[in-house]
C-alpha cells in the first residue's frame, strides 16, 4: 500500500512540471570565434519581432508572449526592433517592414494555449510556436514549438518565460 502511494506521488510530481519542445536548427549566433585570433567577435544581429497570433480565448496573449520573447532576445544580446503593438500583418507585410528597419531576420508565430487550467490548483499552461524568417528571401532559419505547465503556485508569465528560454537555448 505504501509503495502504491509513493508511486502515485512520484507520478504526480513528474506530471506537475512538464515541458515539451520541438526545435529546428538554432538561432543565428551573436558571438562567433575569429579563427585567426581565437577571440570571439560580437555580431549585431537585428531581429524584427511581430505580435504572435493569438489562437486562445485569452485577450492579448500574443502580445504578452511576444513581449517575453523580446526580453529574452535582448538578454541574449540580439538587436530587436519591436512591432508587437502593430496590427496583424501578412508575411509579406512583415518582410517589408523588417527590410525598412534593416533587420536581417523577423520573428512571428502563435500562441495556442495561455491559461490557468480549471481545478483546485489552477495550474498555468502555455503553448507557443516561434518562427524566425530571413528577411531577404523568407526562408525559415529557425523554428520551435513548445508547451509547458507548472504547479498552481507559478504564474503564466513565469511558465512562459521558462518555456521560451528553453526553446531559444535548444
Amino acid at each position: 500500500m505504501k509503495k502504491s502511494i509513493l508511486l502515485v506521488m512520484v507520478a504526480l510530481l513528474a506530471v506537475g512540471c512538464s515541458a515539451v519542445i520541438n526545435s529546428q536548427n538554432n538561432l543565428p549566433a551573436v558571438y562567433q570565434e575569429n579563427k585567426e585570433t581565437r577571440e570571439e567577435i560580437k555580431k549585431d544581429i537585428v531581429i524584427a519581432i511581430f505580435k504572435l497570433h493569438n489562437y486562445t480565448d485569452t485577450p492579448r496573449a500574443g502580445k504578452r508572449a511576444a513581449n517575453i520573447v523580446e526580453g529574452i532576445l535582448l538578454s541574449e544580446e540580439y538587436v530587436v526592433k519591436n512591432h508587437i503593438d502593430k496590427i496583424d500583418r501578412t508575411l509579406q507585410e512583415m518582410q517589408s517592414e523588417a527590410q525598412r528597419e534593416g533587420a536581417e531576420y523577423f520573428l512571428t508565430g502563435g500562441v495556442s494555449e495561455w491559461r490557468y487550467k480549471t481545478g483546485i490548483d489552477g495550474e498555468p499552461a502555455v503553448s507557443l510556436k516561434l518562427v524566425l524568417y530571413k528577411t531577404a528571401d523568407l526562408k525559415i532559419v529557425w523554428s520551435a514549438t513548445g508547451s509547458e505547465s507548472d504547479w498552481g503556485i507559478s504564474s503564466i508569465g513565469t511558465v512562459a518565460q521558462k518555456l521560451i528560454q528553453k526553446m531559444i537555448e535548444k
